[in-house]
């Protein structure tokens, strides 16, 4: 992979750092959703849970930690919060015993029309038009992509 900028390459400071310009990003846009999301009493975990239910309803906790790219032992601790405020159930798969769907309550389907409007509300927060979300995603995406082939290969 080329590198844009040559002097930047083999770079030891911080500002040069993908890794650093992803993560105060991810920082940045966190702290941006945490008011709308207080709103709705949820922290930002918990908002990437219920996107997964609502989009895909009923599910198994291991595909809700592969579409989240989590492991069980942190998905687990969020599943027990949002089943203790009544937003979503967990129950055994009736064929496999060792399977735990979770689905969302009544309450938590209520929450999801009151969540459509963190999406529009962080692109004006942001000042973020649809076509430069668009391709952030997008670059992202690849990013991720690459960025898990290279870690499979170094395995």
């Amino acid at each position: 992979m080329t590198n844009q900028d040559p002097a930047a390459e083999g770079s030891l400071l911080l500002d040069d750092q993908l890794c650093f310009a992803l993560y105060a990003a991810q920082r940045a846009v966190t702290a941006a959703y945490r008011p709308l999301l207080d709103d709705l009493g949820l922290t930002y975990p918990q908002y990437l849970v219920l996107l997964v239910l609502w989009e895909r309803g009923e599910t198994s906790v291991k595909e809700l930690a592969g579409a989240l790219r989590l492991d069980y032992g942190t998905v687990s601790p969020l599943l027990k919060r949002l089943e203790g405020a009544g937003l979503v159930r967990r129950e055994r798969a009736a064929g496999d015993e060792r399977s735990v769907l979770v689905a969302c309550t009544g309450r938590g389907e209520e929450l999801r029309e009151r969540a459509a409007r963190v999406p529009g509300a962080l692109l004006d927060a942001t000042a973020l038009d649809g076509a430069e979300v668009a391709r952030l995603r997008e670059e992202l995406w690849q990013l991720a992509r690459r960025a898990e082939s290279a870690a499979r290969r170094a395995r």
